[in-house]
């Protein structure tokens, strides 16, 4: 069995052919490629006025700000997740435990909800300007364009990469930078020279999630009013209705995010790692701080009080003005559970779906199988926009009967979600003795009831860790529910949405509360894998 490589050879008795799984698979994946396919095809009937309009000096100036932004959001976020990492998981921070939970917590914030949030702190007329205006400071620089969208989607997205990077210091020796201390290293110096190379792929990892974030980033990126690919597509999709100026864009973006995997995928092939020998893993030996713990903890309370504290103590500010003036909330409740309900069917379903593909890609490898693994990322690396500007054209020229309703909604929080149910089931499947199935066929039990009694019950912590990954991307994401929701079906997302852009921040504050209070359901879940990790 290869681990690395997320794949088991079966045992003879166990090739057996399962076409319906096959089947299955082939038709998610090919689902999947729909709004790739339909975008090219409505872009290649474009005539060459709508390619020359788009394909002007604007789009170079948005090409140049989404590269700038991605750039610099991954790097920083990268700067900030290899530290934490080092400190929580090598050396004797007092209350390891809490900063381990804690630094993870950002995650659950959308970061449309943060920006909203820093707008009303940092911005003009905010919080902090009423602060200082008696010590006679008239004007604070601004928040609006790159250095507010750079920082509000840097604290909100480095949890991705701080996970994969944890993850993988639990994966490596400590021997390793043990034998680097005894050849006089110094404690951040092994980590940096010893350990950091054999984080390459975990780094290289997480970057992409970033990376890919950052591009599809849609709801920070407006309400700091930075222009870039996914705004701008969207502004011709609502505003303009521009449907073929908007598909030739959507394909520029296409474009970056392939540049981008393609220089991750380029890294992982040069990458090779092999662990040498078997033993039992061990806890490493702790780093002492000594007198660096205090700059330590200064650090990551600053980070926490800015990632979280201030967010959450606006929204608590502008709900309190709004109570105190009597302010109402009215379909607060009803959007809060319609949030869930397509959460949890979305979870569901992409789970379900997902459910062949990981099985052909553990149970059966091969090229076939690694095809349809990469087909299935096609809706996860485009921007939630794009997807639904997409399907819009799908359903209407279609099927039109599915337009606006939920099960447009749901297929694209499918496609858009996909591999991250694929991840949390490849996680438990690759860990399945094989021989447990080969037992159980060997007892005239068929494929399906195998699945049932064995397979199923083996991998129901991938299962909940697929499903809660799902429900919390889904109760945050917002230009795909903002497009293709069905008619008065408001949820926490689109009301919020709604609220700021009418300046009803009482009634947004409410709604953001409400909404991070749900999507932290979820992350217990997420914890409590954390914490059977380290057992």
């Amino acid at each position: 069995m290869s681990i690395l490589s997320g794949t088991v050879e079966l045992p003879s008795r166990l090739r057996f052919s399962i076409p319906a799984v096959w089947i299955l698979a082939l038709a998610v994946a090919g689902a999947a490629c729909i709004p790739l396919v339909y975008l090219i095809v409505r872009a290649a009937t474009a005539d060459a006025d709508d390619w020359s309009r788009v394909l002007s000096g604007s789009t170079l100036r948005l090409l140049t700000n989404t590269a700038s932004l991605t750039a610099a959001v991954t790097v920083t976020c990268a700067a900030i997740a290899l530290p934490i990492a080092f400190l929580t998981e090598r050396t004797n921070l007092p209350l390891a435990g809490f900063w381990r939970s804690i630094t993870i917590v950002p995650l659950a914030i959308p970061s449309y909800v943060g920006a909203f949030a820093f707008i009303i702190a940092l911005g003009p007329n905010g919080s902090l300007q009423d602060l200082l205006e008696p010590l006679g400071v008239q004007q604070i620089p601004e928040i609006y364009g790159f250095f507010g969208s750079w920082l509000t989607i840097t604290l909100f997205t480095f949890p991705y990469l701080l996970i994969v990077v944890r993850a993988g210091l639990r994966d490596i020796d400590p021997s390793i930078e043990e034998a680097a201390r005894s050849l006089g290293q110094s404690a951040w110096g092994a980590f940096w020279r010893v350990t950091v190379p054999q984080l390459r792929v975990p780094i290289a990892t997480g970057s992409l999630l970033v990376a890919l974030y950052t591009i599809s980033e849609f709801g920070a990126v407006s309400f700091m009013q930075y222009e870039t690919f996914t705004w701008a597509v969207y502004l011709r999709l609502t505003s303009a209705f521009d449907l073929s100026g908007a598909a030739v864009l959507s394909l520029v973006l296409v474009g970056l995010v392939a540049f981008v995997l393609l220089i991750d995928w380029s890294q992982r092939r040069r990458a090779r790692y092999h662990r040498l020998g078997s033993g039992a893993a061990r806890r490493p030996r702790l780093v002492r701080l000594g007198r660096w713990r205090w700059p330590a903890l200064a650090a990551l309370s600053l980070l926490v009080i800015i990632a979280l504290a201030v967010p959450i103590a606006v929204l608590f500010h502008w709900l309190s003005v709004g109570l105190g003036y009597g302010e109402t909330f009215p379909g607060l409740w009803s959007a809060a559970l319609k949030s869930v309900y397509v959460s949890a069917l979305a979870g569901g379903v992409t789970v379900a779906v997902a459910m062949p593909i990981a099985i052909v890609v553990i149970r059966r490898p091969g090229f076939l199988s690694r095809l349809i693994d990469r087909v299935s990322y096609v809706g996860y690396a485009l921007p939630g926009v794009v997807v639904a500007f997409a399907l819009v054209f799908f359903a209407l020229r279609t099927m039109p009967v599915i337009y606006q309703t939920l099960i447009t909604l749901i297929f694209a929080y499918t496609v858009l979600f996909l591999p991250q149910a694929i991840a949390g089931l490849r996680t438990s499947l690759v860990r399945i003795q094989p021989g447990l199935e080969e037992a159980s066929r060997s007892l005239s039990r068929g494929p399906w009831q195998t699945f049932c009694h064995v397979t199923l019950p083996l991998i129901t912590p991938g299962v909940l860790a697929g499903f809660a990954l799902v429900f919390l991307t889904t109760m945050k994401e917002l230009p795909a529910t903002v497009i293709l929701a069905p008619i008065e079906f408001d949820t926490l997302a689109t009301t919020l949405w709604g609220h700021t852009e009418e300046a009803f921040f009482a009634r947004a504050a409410a709604a953001a509360l409400l909404l991070l209070a749900c999507a932290a359901l979820p992350m217990f879940l997420l914890f409590g894998s954390d914490r059977e990790l380290r057992t």
